[in-house]
């Protein structure tokens, strides 16, 4: 009796320890939790070194760069590493013409790829599956390819320069990386039920006013996710940008890849300011990506349910 009311036990700890390692369903366990939280506290780390990184040598000295026992934090909060690069990038001219150039063939492309989207899914029209799979060979295209093409093309009609090298393309559906946004929105309105537009068509409501009244407030997430997008990869070319605008427009990615050229400019020969060091580099690294960071950071939870809903998993 007694040997087998310890085995009863001995099964019932085995069970207990399983369950407590295993979990129920084998997803919920304590080895489960282990390998899927060391998973993503490595992940974030990989994702945040960079950024660890360059804002701890950003206020660290020249005497604490050459110290060897100074590493990550800095005996004192050097600031005057920010001052040499705001004054390098022109940090405030700089920011309104990267928003300027930036924030407006975004938006122009988030409305135009709402629209193709929309079009693609809700009507039907001839050879409508052979044009979505040219729009969607135009991704596949390298813009490196048509980069010369086009710089003819707006050299010829006076666009070099101006803002109109970005926003014409972002304007008849040709962006930066238009194909995607269309894509979003064309599997975003083909989940809009049939119901809500033949109830608004029996309303007298015509198809425009069905785009504007329903479909788009039903694609608040498409849209958040589409401008978010699309704003960052227009804030972070600058092959393109250094190409259509030459010396009229500038941007703070543009003015960071000059960025020791400049500083050698305005420094060379001033007794205070000696040679470019890692700390002027991360601090003007940092300012080129804050306006970035306080954007996710006041936009996360929309981004967070924008990818969610339109099911972009990553780019």
């Amino acid at each position: 009796m007694k040997e087998y009311a310890a085995k009863v036990g001995m099964n019932d700890f085995s069970t207990k320890m399983k369950s407590f390692l295993l979990g129920v369903q084998g997803n919920n366990g304590f080895l489960f939790k282990v390998c899927v939280y060391s998973l993503l506290i490595g992940i974030g780390f990989v994702y945040l070194f960079p950024i660890i990184y360059m804002g701890s040598y950003s206020f660290k000295s020249l005497e604490d760069l050459l110290n060897p026992l100074v590493s990550w934090i800095p005996s004192t909060f050097y600031l005057d590493n920010y001052e040499v690069a705001y004054r390098v990038l022109d940090m405030l001219p700089t920011l309104m013409e990267t928003l300027y150039v930036t924030v407006i063939p975004s938006v122009a492309q988030t409305a135009v790829a709402a629209i193709i989207g929309y079009g693609f899914a809700r009507f039907e029209f001839p050879m409508k599956k052979v044009l979505f799979a040219l729009v969607l060979i135009t991704f596949i295209i390298p813009p490196q390819v048509l980069m010369i093409p086009r710089y003819v093309f707006f050299n010829e009609l006076e666009l070099v320069g101006s803002i109109f090298a970005f926003l014409l393309p972002a304007a008849f559906g040709q962006g930066l990386n238009s194909a995607i946004f269309i894509l979003i929105f064309y599997q975003f309105f083909r989940m809009m039920p049939k119901s809500l537009e033949e109830a608004a068509h029996l309303d007298g409501a015509g198809h425009f006013r069905i785009f504007l009244r329903i479909a788009l407030p039903m694609a608040v997430p498409a849209i958040i996710i589409s401008f978010l997008f699309s704003f960052v990869w227009y804030w972070n070319e600058t092959a393109l940008a250094s190409l259509y605008f030459g010396n009229e427009l500038t941007t703070l990615p543009i003015q960071l890849e000059k960025f020791n050229a400049t500083f050698d400019k305005l420094y060379t020969g001033d007794a205070e300011t000696q040679n470019i060091n890692e700390g002027i580099s991360m601090a003007g690294t940092m300012l080129s990506i804050l306006p970035l960071l306080i954007v996710y950071f006041f936009t996360q939870r929309w981004f967070v349910e924008g990818v969610d809903r339109s099911g972009i998993t990553g780019e």
